[in-house]
Parts: structure tokens; C-alpha cells; sequence
């Protein structure tokens, strides 16, 4: 008869027991339902734990014979991917991603989230350790649940299952972070775009995290499928031959995303390089306009009496022409030689310059009224 004890703690999403693919009723505790196992012969216990501490998984570890190593690097979590072996035990960790949505990747903050599961693997338990919010599997649970003829074939069918929907969600986010790249190589070779290095730089850094969650997994799941691993049987390591090629797939979608997002910085560094250098010349090429007025007013300035049309009727007239007239040859020359900006850019120039005339008309005005 089931146990109707509560969960061990609040940390104990669900504990079910399993006997011949079917889950048996009621509630419960994580001794009684490996007890119930045992006690038959047959089936066996699937634990899922949420984030649980030191004091929460201690009473699970005691009575399932957890070791005392694995249950350290499954409360402290933050480990790369891994399969280890303690004597009739094995412990595996999984990364899992998850895409977070955004409006534009050329705004992003965050594109890729991780989290992890641990599975202990006994002969007749596995118990599922979470760490982060998308990591959820109450819904494979209820999927397994629907098909009693895999769960026949014991816990290391429910691995599979959470290492095939580990690789699934890779499958996807590797597909959206495609579409995000070609969305920011379309922004970046726009004319006139604004994407900078450092958003290049957050993808490159987010297409980083998903190749540490997916290449070290490779060597588990082959190891699974091909290993000499008695809690494995054969009928699954067929299902994780299937896994380990998605995974190929993907990991050959993500060095394709690293290698472009290569290009996508060299692209964007040059156009920077190239937007600085134009800049540069339209400061060089007005600068040289404005030295123009500039040398006039300094020689008119310097109040000397004896020198070209100080005394004269038109004097004042016949300087600014020449000055403006000066300015207008040079300006026609760098414009035809593609050194000038245009539209507002020269208007405002324009306005700044008429200003600048301005000045110098009172320069000159107080340099020939001594």
C-alpha cells in the first residue's frame, strides 16, 4: 500500500514509483517508495528535487546510497557537463539553455539562459536534480507517464528522455540564434546603422555559453550508448546513439554561429575604422575651410597701419569677397573630392561659418579702426 507520508521537504517536486510503466497511486515519502520497490522486486523510484541544500538531500543520499562527492556537485550546482561512475551508481550532469526574448538582437542584454539538471542513476531509482527556472520537467513526467512501454524499460529510459529533451531545447535555441545573427549582419551591413562592437561581442559571448553547455557533453552520451555500462540496457542505448547525433548537429550550428559572429566583429571593427576615418576628413576638410577667415582676421588683427586696403573706400567689401570667395573654392574642391558630409550636416557648417565671418568682420573692424 502506498505511503501517505508528505515529500521530504518542499524541495521534492514530485516522488513517484513506477511498476511495470505505470505509476502506482498516492503520495510519497522518498524511503517508503524505494522500500515499496524493493519490497516487490521490481519498478522503481523517480525523485525530482528543485534546488534542494545540504540538509534537504541528505536524508536521499542516506537512503539511496547517494555519493557523498556527486551530492556535493549537485547542491552546488555550476558544473560542466559530465558523466561519473561510483561503483553501482552513475551521476550525470546536463546543461540545459533556454532562449530569452527580445525585440531586436542589436539591443539585447541576454539572449541564452543555463541552468542544469543532475540525474543520480541507480538500478532501480533515478533521482533529478534542478538548478533554474526553465529546467522544468513535470511535463516529460506526464509524457513518459502516457507511455508505459518505455517506462518498462527502467530509470535509464527516464535519462534518456531528459537528455533528449535537453538536446531538443538545443536544437531550438541554436535555430534562434541564427535568425538573431542574420537579423544583426542585415542591421550591421545597413548603411548608416548604429550596431556597435559591444553587441557583437554580447553574441559572441552568449554563442560561448551554449558551446560550454553542448561540446562537453558529447563524450557522456557516447559513452551511454556505447559504453560497457550495466545500468544502461541495450534497448536505450539505442535512443542515446539518436541523441548523441542530434547533438552533432547542433554543435555544428553553433561553431557556424561562432565562426560568422568572427566575420560580424571584423565587419563591424572596419566600419567603425571606416566611419572614424570619414569623420576625420570632414573635421580636416572644414577645419582647412575655417583657417581661411581665420589667417585673415589674425593679419587684419595685428594693427599694423601699413598694409593692403586699411585706408581704403571698399576695403571691408573687398575683403569678406575675397575671404567668402576663397572659402567657396576650397569648399567646391573638397566637396567634388567626396570630403564633405551634406543635406544638414553642410547647413549647419554653413551657419557656423557665417558666424565665424561675423567675428572676423569686428576683428577687422577693431584692427583698422586704430
Amino acid at each position: 500500500m502506498p505511503n501517505q507520508q508528505p515529500p521530504v521537504s518542499s524541495y521534492v517536486v514530485d516522488c513517484a514509483v513506477y511498476v511495470d510503466g505505470q505509476r502506482l497511486p498516492g503520495k510519497w515519502s522518498h524511503d517508503a517508495a524505494i522500500a515499496e520497490v524493493r519490497t516487490r522486486g521490481e519498478g522503481f523510484v523517480w525523485i525530482g528535487l528543485y534546488e534542494p541544500g545540504t540538509e534537504q538531500i541528505q536524508g536521499i543520499a542516506e537512503t539511496y546510497g547517494l555519493h557523498e562527492l556527486a551530492v556535493e556537485d549537485a547542491v552546488c550546482a555550476h558544473q560542466r557537463p559530465k558523466l561519473e561512475r561510483y561503483d553501482n551508481l552513475l551521476f550525470m550532469v546536463l546543461k540545459t539553455v533556454h532562449y530569452v526574448s527580445h525585440e531586436s538582437p542589436t539591443r539585447a542584454n541576454e539572449i541564452v539562459e543555463t541552468g542544469e539538471i543532475m540525474a543520480f542513476l541507480g538500478e532501480d531509482f533515478i533521482v533529478t536534480v534542478r538548478h533554474g527556472d526553465h529546467s522544468g520537467l513535470r511535463g516529460l513526467r506526464r509524457e513518459l507517464e502516457a507511455m508505459p512501454e518505455r517506462l518498462r524499460l527502467g530509470p535509464a529510459a527516464v535519462l534518456h528522455a531528459i537528455s533528449d529533451r535537453v538536446v531538443d531545447d538545443y536544437l531550438e535555441v541554436s535555430d534562434l540564434f541564427e535568425r538573431d545573427i542574420e537579423e544583426a549582419e542585415s542591421v550591421i551591413f545597413a548603411p548608416r546603422s548604429l550596431v556597435g562592437a559591444e553587441q557583437i561581442y554580447l553574441m559572441k559571448r552568449e554563442v560561448l555559453e551554449l558551446r560550454r553547455s553542448i561540446a562537453p557533453l558529447a563524450l557522456p552520451l557516447r559513452r551511454l550508448a556505447d559504453g560497457d555500462l550495466s545500468l544502461v540496457p541495450a534497448e536505450v542505448r539505442s535512443y542515446f546513439r539518436d541523441v548523441d547525433d542530434h547533438l552533432t548537429v547542433v554543435a555544428d550550428r553553433v561553431t557556424r554561429a561562432d565562426e560568422l559572429l568572427n566575420s560580424l566583429v571584423d565587419a563591424t571593427l572596419a566600419k567603425i575604422t571606416l566611419q572614424q576615418n570619414t569623420d576625420i576628413r570632414k573635421i580636416t576638410a572644414w577645419a582647412a575651410i575655417i583657417s581661411i577667415p581665420t589667417m585673415a582676421a589674425g593679419v587684419y588683427g595685428m594693427n599694423f597701419d601699413v598694409m593692403p586696403e586699411t585706408h581704403w573706400t571698399y576695403g571691408y567689401p573687398i575683403v569678406l569677397a575675397v575671404i567668402v570667395l576663397a572659402c567657396l573654392v576650397v569648399y567646391r574642391i573638397l566637396k567634388r573630392n567626396k570630403w564633405l558630409g551634406s543635406g544638414r550636416t553642410v547647413i549647419w557648417v554653413v551657419l557656423m561659418i557665417v558666424a565665424w565671418l561675423a567675428l572676423v568682420v569686428v576683428q577687422i573692424s577693431l584692427g583698422m579702426g586704430h
